[in-house]
């Protein structure tokens, strides 16, 4: 089991002691997401950690989303309501990357792979890309990402 998958496990425990009802909801509905998930396939499967920061980043978008709407419909309440459930989703989330930040772990890694292979070329994305995602991981944009590394190596 995922270390983040068994944390929110262990928090589901902490707010029901703690009586906060909206951190207790929000948890539980997205570990129902996630066994959903694992279970929805031909196959069963174990979400790793990144698989379940992908699903926290869907999860926390769909309820900024939905606040959104609310606030253009008048719904204040629930609009403040889809807010705290995303906050308390977010918590869970790695700490997000400025652009100077992912800039820097781009170079930092294309200058690695150009001193063992040479320089690299625009058909070598593939190769650089492969480190720089694994690495930020759901902390940047990966089109933006995307477009550094293709900026880096023209």
């Amino acid at each position: 089991m995922s270390t983040l998958k068994q944390q929110l496990k262990n928090d589901v425990i902490t707010h029901m002691k703690a009586g906060n009802k909206i951190a207790l909801t929000t948890v539980r509905n997205v570990l129902g997401e996630i066994e959903t998930r694992e279970k929805g396939g031909k196959t069963p499967i174990e979400f790793d950690d990144a698989q379940v920061i992908t699903l926290l980043q869907k999860e926390a978008a769909k309820r900024h989303d939905t606040a959104k709407i609310y606030t253009e419909a008048g719904e204040s309440d629930r609009a403040a309501a889809e807010l705290a459930e995303a906050g308390v989703i977010e918590a869970y989330l790695p700490q997000v990357l400025s652009a100077g930040e992912a800039q820097e772990i781009v170079d930092r890694i294309i200058s690695g792979l150009e001193a063992e292979q040479g320089e690299l070329s625009m058909r070598q994305m593939g190769v650089a890309m492969k480190p720089i995602t694994a690495e930020i991981a759901g902390r940047f944009d990966g089109k933006a990402i995307s477009d550094m590394v293709r900026t880096r190596l023209q």
